[in-house]
């Protein structure tokens, strides 16, 4: 066999794993609980995802019209959006959807969703919810297991849980499809995964899975790979000294690289992660409404978590 044949045969693996990365990607954070110039704050959280060109809503905040507001203020226009995420069923990640859809009836109109999300709870509003959405002509796609919407761009599916990470309040309830009435331990939470050149991009709702079973997921499931950034909320606010340490040194591990903590991470934790994996205030800040990511640029944080 000649050379040149030989040396593209060895290459072409190499050619085809790069050609499935991300090259351009910006996230804009519209709900969290902190507001800067522009904007209004609330305990929840919602970021408009732009990869490669796919525009992606990930959740959707916590009142009706918020994000709705929020995106008004920063002029992001959200017309012409085909797709939502939601992380998981709780309403600061979902009550914005329907009012979304109504306001945009061309947009929106694809939400994908964990499997779990529909599970009967007792204060659940998703039944809701899904009945309002569908009346609109939206529909839902379900996942239980890993899937690349575009190329780069991953939904995790529900997330095992590896590691003991305890992201959850336990006291609701849910009753599975085997009609068994357990703990509400959030089975449905799902993340999304960039894979870039510069490693993964973790955007996340409340990971309620857990960042660090999320991140070992994504490295078993997508590709073994530093952490380029992890950006959303991370549900460590209650979070012990203890557990803290451990996150961070895990997150660590794992190659952390910048960090973006908005909603229910906690303004403690998330100065606590920098301090303890060694990131500074330029690589790992609060998340603030209008504050995003830009990949090439890192983190543009607003003037409040400067």
């Amino acid at each position: 066999m000649r050379p040149v044949l030989i040396a593209l045969l060895l290459i072409a693996p190499l050619v085809c794993a790069a050609a499935g990365r991300v090259r351009s990607l910006e996230v804009r954070i519209l709900s969290t609980m902190l507001a800067d110039d522009d904007g209004f704050g609330e305990w929840g959280f919602a970021a408009l995802v732009v990869a490669d060109g796919h525009r992606i809503l990930f959740d959707t905040g916590a009142h009706p019209d918020t994000v709705l507001r929020n995106a008004r203020e920063l002029r992001v226009d959200l017309s012409n959006v085909p797709d939502v995420i939601l992380s998981h069923h709780h309403i600061d990640h979902t009550a914005g959807l329907v009012t979304l859809r109504r306001e945009y009836p061309g947009a929106l109109s694809r939400a994908h969703v964990g499997k779990g999300i529909f599970f009967a709870r007792e204060h659940g509003k998703m039944p809701a919810i899904k009945a309002d959405y569908e009346s609109t002509g939206g529909h839902f796609i379900q996942y239980d297991q890993p899937r690349e919407m575009f190329p780069g761009v991953w939904l995790t599916g529900p997330v095992p849980r590896k590691y003991p990470e305890r992201n959850w309040s336990g006291q609701a309830k849910v009753q599975g499809e085997d009609g068994k009435t357990v703990e509400d331990n959030l089975p449905e939470d799902q993340s999304l995964i960039i894979d870039t050149d510069n490693g993964l991009v973790l955007i996340s709702g409340c990971g309620h899975a857990g960042v660090i079973n999320t991140i070992d997921y994504a490295n078993a499931k997508i590709r073994r790979a530093p952490v380029h950034a992890a950006i959303g909320g991370f549900h460590l606010f209650p979070a012990s000294d203890e557990t803290l340490a451990w996150t961070a040194g895990k997150l660590k591990e794992f190659g952390l690289q910048n960090f973006l903590g908005g909603h229910c991470t906690g303004i403690e934790a998330a100065y606590r992660i920098r301090e303890l994996t060694g990131l500074d205030r330029k690589t790992a800040v609060v998340g603030a409404v209008g504050a995003g990511f830009k990949l090439g640029t890192g983190i543009q944080a607003g003037s409040i978590a400067k």
